[in-house]
This record gives C-alpha cells, sequence and structure tokens, in this order.
C-alpha cells in the first residue's frame, strides 16, 4: 500500500491528465476526442507550451515571472510588424518587403531582450522576481503600446502564418506544425535540464542557493541565464502567435502568465524549488487546455473557467507546499 500511495503521488499529474481524458470521453460520449478535436486542442496550447517550458525552468530555480504575456504580446507586435504585406496602407513599414528570416529573429530577439533585462534584475539587482518581472510586464506592456500606436498589426503574408497555421499529412490525420514545434521544444529542453552541468545547476539553485554557492556554481550567472531562456520561448511563443492569429495587438497573449504558471504547478513544478520535470510541465499544459477545451464543449460558461482555473492554482500550491513541507 505504501509503494502504491507514492507511486500514485510521484504520477499525480499523469493520473489526473488520464483521468480527465476519460471523464471528457463519457461526457461527451467521445465525440470531443475524435482527431480534429485532439488537433485543436494541441493548436491551442501549443504556444502556451513554449511559455510554460520557461516559467516553468524558472520555477525550478525558485524564481517566477510575471511579465510574460505582455512579453509575449509585445514580441507577436514586432514580429508581425514585419510580416505585414509592405502595400497595407496601415502597415508599421509601408513599401518594405522583409525576409521571412526577419520577423522570426525580430521576435525571439525581443523576447530575449526582455529575458535578459529580467536576469540582470534579478541575478544582479537582487530585486525580488515577483517585484522585477512586475516591473517590466509593465514595461512591456507599455512599448507594445508605444510601437502599435495601439493599433492593430494585421495583413500578414502568407508565408509567415504558414509557420503555425499549416499542418503535415494526409488531410483526415494531418499533424499541425504546432505540435511539431511543441514536440521539439520538449525533447530540447528535456535534454537540457536532464543532460547538461547547467541544467542540473539550476535544480541546486533552487533547492538550496546558498549550498549551490558554495559547491562553485555561479549563481548569479545561472540565474541571468535561465531567464534569458525563457525570454527566448517567449519570443519563439510571441512569433507562433502572430503567425496563428494572423495579427497581434494589445490583448495578444493577455493572461497568459497566469496560464502557464497554473500548467506547470499542475504538473509538479514546485514553486519551492529545485523540483520539476519537463514531461510534468507538457502534461500540465495539456492538463489545463483539457479542462478549458472540455468546459468549453460542455457550454459552460467561460466566466466558470476563470474559476476553476484560480481554484487549481491554489490546489496545486497547497498540496505541493504539503508535499515538500519536510525539505524546509
Amino acid at each position: 500500500m505504501k509503494d502504491f500511495k507514492q507511486y500514485l503521488s510521484k504520477y499525480t499529474t499523469l493520473f489526473t491528465f488520464v483521468f480527465l481524458v476519460f471523464l471528457l470521453a463519457i461526457l461527451t460520449r467521445g465525440q470531443a476526442l475524435n482527431w480534429a478535436s485532439i488537433k485543436t486542442l494541441i493548436i491551442a496550447e501549443a504556444v502556451r507550451a513554449f511559455a510554460s517550458l520557461g516559467v516553468g525552468m524558472i520555477i525550478i530555480t525558485k524564481g517566477i515571472d510575471l511579465s510574460i504575456g505582455y512579453v509575449v504580446c509585445l514580441c507577436a507586435s514586432v514580429a508581425a510588424s514585419f510580416a505585414q504585406i509592405p502595400t497595407y496602407e496601415s502597415a508599421l513599414y509601408y513599401g518594405h518587403s522583409f525576409p521571412l528570416v526577419v520577423p522570426i529573429v525580430a521576435g525571439i530577439l525581443a523576447g530575449g531582450l526582455f529575458g535578459l533585462f529580467n536576469g540582470v534584475l534579478v541575478a544582479y539587482g537582487k530585486l525580488p522576481p515577483f517585484i522585477a518581472t512586475l516591473g517590466t510586464m509593465s514595461i512591456a506592456r507599455g512599448i507594445q503600446l508605444i510601437y502599435t500606436k495601439a493599433a492593430i498589426v494585421g495583413s500578414l503574408n502568407n508565408g509567415f502564418k504558414n509557420l503555425a497555421q499549416k499542418s503535415i499529412g494526409p488531410t483526415v490525420f494531418s499533424i499541425p506544425y504546432l505540435g511539431i514545434y511543441v514536440l521539439l521544444i520538449t525533447v530540447v529542453i528535456w535534454v537540457f535540464l536532464k543532460h547538461t552541468k547547467q541544467g542540473t545547476n539550476f535544480y541546486a539553485i533552487g533547492g538550496n542557493a546558498q549550498a549551490a554557492r558554495v559547491s562553485g556554481i555561479n549563481v548569479e550567472r545561472e540565474l541571468m541565464c535561465v531567464y534569458l531562456y525563457a525570454g527566448l520561448l517567449y519570443g519563439i511563443a510571441g512569433v507562433l502567435q502572430a503567425g496563428r492569429l494572423g495579427l497581434a495587438n494589445a490583448l495578444t497573449a493577455n493572461g497568459m502568465e497566469l496560464d502557464a504558471i497554473a500548467a506547470v504547478t499542475v504538473g509538479g513544478v514546485s514553486q519551492s524549488g529545485g523540483v520539476g520535470t519537463v514531461g510534468g510541465m507538457i502534461i500540465g499544459v495539456f492538463t489545463m487546455g483539457l479542462i478549458n477545451y472540455g468546459m468549453s464543449f460542455l457550454s459552460i460558461d467561460s466566466y466558470y473557467q476563470l474559476l476553476v482555473k484560480g481554484a487549481i492554482i491554489i490546489v496545486a500550491v497547497f498540496f505541493d507546499m504539503k508535499k515538500y513541507a519536510r525539505r524546509a
């Protein structure tokens, strides 16, 4: 019985996801789990997966990032501005056509710069992550509004939109590009956290920063790096979000920080730091997505979805604190 409880505790996230899948299948008589529905779920959650992997690494180091939503919004706006059709009268760069690589690099670079800024504030400025990222959240919001003049950045070229809107394979069972991107980045982050020295350092810092410093780890440098890497992931998320929607505006990625933090918390990343897996993060993303999708499929008002999401965060953190209380 004790072994079973330990096994259940270890794979709680996976069991929860499987339970929700079966529950949704029963409630909808399988209609919500055909391939078309699964594909829709993958497309809807793919961008959040990138943001979640970024903040998941930060939380492993016992940090937090509240700037995610507005940074992704800014990155999406920057990428979209370089992907607009040059003859579009309201284009930010009217009359100029840019190669496909330009909006991609511009969006990712914008995210990387903000991530670096967050990292410097936390690692070298010694600001609490909550306060530092709360400030940069507002800065990102302001820059986005100034850059776009609070206008919609639309009329994007097909080449850019195809990055996030196309699928591969037979029409009936086609796989969205977004799903492939998520699979690739998941493998990359898994290898990084599991099989590199720096990934190990992130866990060590989250477990005990002082002990990590004594063991020779440059804590400040590693903290700066984790925020930088997260920022790059936010940049990719912004690029893909702009491509998926075919536009960007001030509401793009609104509230994504809540979704991302909730997903990784549900996925078993401990707010106490030093604990978390890439597999758990991804399962957490799709668990939250399944809850939102299932409630929408069952015609439950979106306002109730917010209540459920908030309750899930509180419950997940409560059990996380109980589970790791003995570590203190």
